[in-house]
């Protein structure tokens, strides 16, 4: 009895040295729910900027797990890195590493970009330590966040310098929610449909300089585009949703892998889950699916009801 009592006192003890050397914040036993690990993946000034990593509680560290970049919304303002907490849960449990990414808001968005950039090298660079398949790395978001991951995979300029450019900051694949991809017409558009403009939409405006086509997707696309799902709703009052169909006709063009989920009536954000699970469900095992057709998920991926 003494001899098994100091067995588990010493296996605890070795388990709390574990998770102190690994940084993990937040663990589970074994079950349904994720282990958390925060990584600072850049520092600008006295900004740290984090990355939430979520993987599965029991996993193979010797099998390399393919991982997934969320970029929240909010209008490149301050907003909770937490939207896509649920999106990640789901995807963690259909065995990929799903990550939250923070990033420098205030309307700067060009700074947002090459943030975007760094988050997606950064997991790339750290392949090895996270058990993750670099080649396996897929970007997704909502609005704003939709089209920050949208960058990330499609315009090749705006990466941090100091950072080593040989190392790829393009995801492999894209799930994007109603993001904005054609810039200058998403400009337009949101002066047109507003009698007066809000202050949001002109400090974009007065931060871009005439700029917005430079850091646009839709001008970007070319042959070897990441394949890419976009969900999009057609009753969305801050997103048109003719941009996700016209994005996809000129990804096609070009031969790439593209698909738009149209949900008739849905506003914007009509995905996250505090809206109620049917639209939820739905966009997750689409994706899912999605992901199991690019080799990311192996089996079934429908979400018990």
């Amino acid at each position: 009895m003494k001899y098994n009592m100091k067995y588990k006192l010493s296996n605890y003890l070795f388990l709390v040295v574990i998770w102190a050397f690994t940084g993990l914040t937040h663990s589970q036993v074994p079950g349904n729910e994720p282990i958390m690990q925060t990584r600072v993946y850049k520092t600008i000034g006295l900004t740290k900027l984090k990355l939430y990593i979520y993987q599965p509680s029991e996993r193979n560290d010797m099998e390399k797990l393919p991982a997934i970049v969320f970029f929240h919304g909010g209008g490149f303002n301050e907003r909770p890195v937490w939207q896509f907490k649920s999106q990640c849960q789901y995807l963690v449990e259909q065995g990929m590493v799903a990550i939250l990414a923070s990033y420098r808001t205030n309307n700067r968005l060009f700074d947002c970009i090459a943030d975007s950039k760094s988050a997606i090298r950064w997991v790339r660079t750290h392949a090895v330590e996270l058990s993750i398949d670099e080649n396996r790395i897929a970007a997704a978001g909502g609005s704003a966040g939709g089209y920050l991951a949208a960058c990330t995979g499609l315009i090749k300029d705006f990466d941090e310098k100091n950072e080593d450019l040989a190392i790829s900051s393009g995801p492999n694949a894209l799930v994007l929610f109603n993001p904005p991809l054609d810039l200058p017409a998403h400009l337009s558009d949101t002066t047109k449909r507003l009698e007066r403009p809000t202050y949001h939409a002109k400090k974009l405006v007065r931060c871009l300089k005439g700029r917005a086509i430079e850091i646009s997707p839709f001008h970007y696309i070319a042959e070897g585009s990441p394949p890419t799902i976009i969900f999009q709703g057609t009753a969305d009052k801050s997103v048109d949703f003719h941009q996700a169909t016209r994005f996809c006709e000129e990804m096609k063009k070009f031969g790439n892998n593209c698909e738009v989920v149209l949900y008739e009536g849905r506003d914007h954000g009509f995905f996250f889950k505090y809206y109620g699970d049917e639209d939820f469900t739905s966009t997750m095992e689409y994706t899912g699916k999605f992901l199991t057709s690019l080799g990311y998920i192996k089996g079934e991926t429908t979400i018990a009801k």
